[in-house]
């Protein structure tokens, strides 16, 4: 009732009711004054006498009070400034009556006007206080207030507090400061607490979101802060200064962004890449590993193209619900199937490529985390090659008409077992090629993808939120880097211009130094690279040294030879491949290995038949 009473009101008829209330507050002052001081004898006859000088004073409250503006101002904005207006207000009304006083009537003791000014004061500031935690108290029953805790109980804490106190949506709960002199102390009305209490006071008072308000320590020990607090399991927001919000180079500074054009090398090309829907309009696709960072864009991308049907493969359950759930809002009149399971179950490859009559298979599942697969080169080499030669074979004898294998540019001249095994899936596809006569088999190469799970990107991002620092193998270590997008619509288009056995690679412009792109990344974020020239930085960029089988400098070409395509920015390369029994002899060896879990077997094979680099090919022979 309250509430509706409250809320109805509009802002002419409460601007009333504070002139109303106002003027009975000026009635009562003036006759609590008379009955204060001793020298006046208050009667009904005294009272009735000195109506004109308080109907003059009246008047003039009121007139001058919307002159003011005291009745304009919200409840909520009423603070110190607001009490100074009052005060000006109540002198200035007792002066308009001692100026009247025996005039117009009776006349009084000057103290009068004296005790009435201070009353006056006192009761305006009181109700309207009064009135202003009442009508909160109307407006915060029942609504759920987020609790906040504030570590920093400085000028910016405090400041904030302030701020706070008029919002009914947050409820500021206390402060946590490192100062040993302030903690056990009440600021701004609020508990100081250590921060060794923060894991307790979180459980009891059921605090939902730590704000750090100490924009004068580094923001790099900002990043430690929150990143301690976010595992107690707390979200964590950081404040600047209330200055900072209004200095125009520090707000520039907090959100310049790495160019892209600087970490692709170039300029990007998803403009550029004509559109694929003729190739794949009314068709049956089938993508494999279609919850991964490419195959789920290959999806976003296939759908627009109107295909009869998608059947979406992967072999991880949250990855495939989370592509079907975003396929099916997105989908229109396209079929679509998800299919549980791995390209290494022979059966069921052949079962789904029939039971679905697909058309065009776009092949993405693989393991390609190089610290991952050198430590598990079993899994690897079953998943990449034999996986591959699983699912080629099944697309080639049930009659699918294009099949893309999604390469990398670890496969050039490898020095790992990731970049080894796409290898040995590359030449599976070309040796199907040169056997195949109803299916086109093709295969599309490209650098590192940003943003894709296990970038350097999104690992930098991370080390730089909580402070760093940020880790790099090498200090000359380089890479190519592509959009997920472009990835994606150079694998579509890849299959529209395959005519059988093609290695398509894009032009990927310079390779990208990674130690420039930390750096660009850490200054974009607002921070100071800390090193020999900058002791006093904020985020320490660390050199771990190279990782086992990792690359100084990854490459796009075994040969230098090269075709066009029908665009300019697509090449065809022209490489060597193993023959049909060269081929049927390393596949027959890798999967007796891999049946016995032979490492040193299976990296045997890797050593006769796929072309290494230099420096990894010296190394086995001195192995050896």
């Amino acid at each position: 009732m309250l509430y509706k009473i409250a809320t109805a009101l509009t802002p002419a008829q409460k601007q009333f009711l504070f002139l109303a209330i106002d003027a009975l507050t000026l009635v009562v002052a003036l006759c609590a004054a008379m009955m204060l001081n001793a020298q006046v004898n208050v009667d009904m006859a005294l009272l009735i006498a000195c109506a004109p000088e308080f109907g003059a004073m009246l008047i003039a409250m009121l007139g001058l009070s919307y002159y003011m503006g005291l009745p304009q101002i919200k409840l909520n904005a009423y603070e110190m400034r607001c009490i100074l207006m009052s005060a000006t207000l109540s002198g200035s009304v007792a002066l308009i009556g001692v100026a009247l006083n025996g005039l117009i009537a009776p006349k009084i003791p000057l103290e009068v006007f004296f005790i009435f000014a201070l009353l006056f004061l006192f009761l305006v500031a009181t109700w309207r206080v009064a009135l202003r935690y009442s009508v909160m108290t109307i407006y915060r029953h029942g609504q759920t207030r987020m609790r906040v805790l504030i570590y920093g109980a400085g000028q910016t804490g405090q400041q904030l507090v302030a701020a706070l106190r008029t919002d009914n949506a947050i409820q500021t709960v206390g402060f946590i400061d490192d100062n040993p002199t302030l903690q056990s102390l009440r600021i701004a009305g609020l508990q100081v607490h250590s921060p060794a209490k923060i894991r307790e006071l979180i459980i009891e008072r059921k605090i939902d979101r730590v704000v750090l308000a100490m924009p004068s320590i580094s923001q790099a020990s900002q990043g430690r802060i929150a990143h301690r607090l976010r595992e107690i399991g707390c979200e964590v927001q950081a404040l600047p200064s209330f200055a900072e919000l209004v200095s125009e180079g520090d707000l520039r500074k907090k959100v310049l962004q790495v160019p892209l054009k600087d970490l692709l090398g170039r300029e990007r090309l998803d403009f550029e890449l004509p559109a694929v829907s003729h190739a794949y309009s009314g068709r049956r696709v089938l993508i494999t590993g279609a919850g991964g960072s490419i195959g789920s864009e290959l999806c976003r991308q296939l759908i627009n193209s109107q295909p009869k049907c998608i059947v979406l493969l992967d072999h991880s359950e949250l990855a495939l619900y989370n592509i079907v759930k975003e396929m099916s809002e997105l989908k229109n009149s396209v079929q679509i199937v998800s299919v549980l399971g791995s390209v290494t179950d022979a059966p069921e490859m052949r079962r789904v490529l029939s039971a679905h009559d697909i058309d065009v298979v776009l092949h993405a599942a693989a393991y390609k985390h190089v610290p991952l697969v050198e430590c598990n080169a079993i899994s690897g080499l079953r998943n990449n090659v034999i996986g591959t030669k699983i699912l080629a074979d099944a697309a080639r004898d049930t009659g699918v008409e294009r099949f893309i294998l999604i390469s990398s540019d670890k496969a050039v001249r490898p020095t790992n077992v990731m970049g080894a095994s796409k290898r040995l899936a590359e030449l599976v596809i070309q040796d199907l090629a040169t056997r195949s006569f109803g299916t086109r088999f093709s295969m599309v190469r490209f650098g590192n993808v940003l943003q894709s799970s296990g970038s350097v990107v999104p690992l930098f991002e991370e080390q730089i939120a909580r402070g760093g620092p940020v880790t790099l193998t090498h200090s000359a270590v380089t890479r190519y880097f592509m959009t997920i997008s472009e990835a994606a619509r150079l694998v579509l288009l890849a299959g529209s211009f395959a005519r059988g056995g093609d290695v398509f690679v894009l032009d990927m412009g310079e390779p990208v130094q990674i130690a420039k792109l930390a750096r660009q990344m850490i200054e974009g974020a607002g921070y100071s690279v800390k090193d020999a020239e900058t002791p006093d930085g904020d985020i320490e960029i660390r050199i771990t040294g190279l990782r086992p089988g990792e690359k100084l400098h990854e490459e796009l070409l075994i040969s230098s030879d090269m075709l066009t395509t029908p665009h300019a920015k697509i090449l065809r390369a022209q490489e060597g491949f193993l023959s049909e029994l060269e081929m049927a002899n390393a596949l027959s060896s890798l999967s007796k290995a891999i049946a016995s879990h032979d490492e040193l077997g299976a990296q045997a094979v890797i050593a006769r038949w796929v072309e290494r680099s230099p420096e990894t090919q010296q190394a086995q022979e001195a192995f050896v």
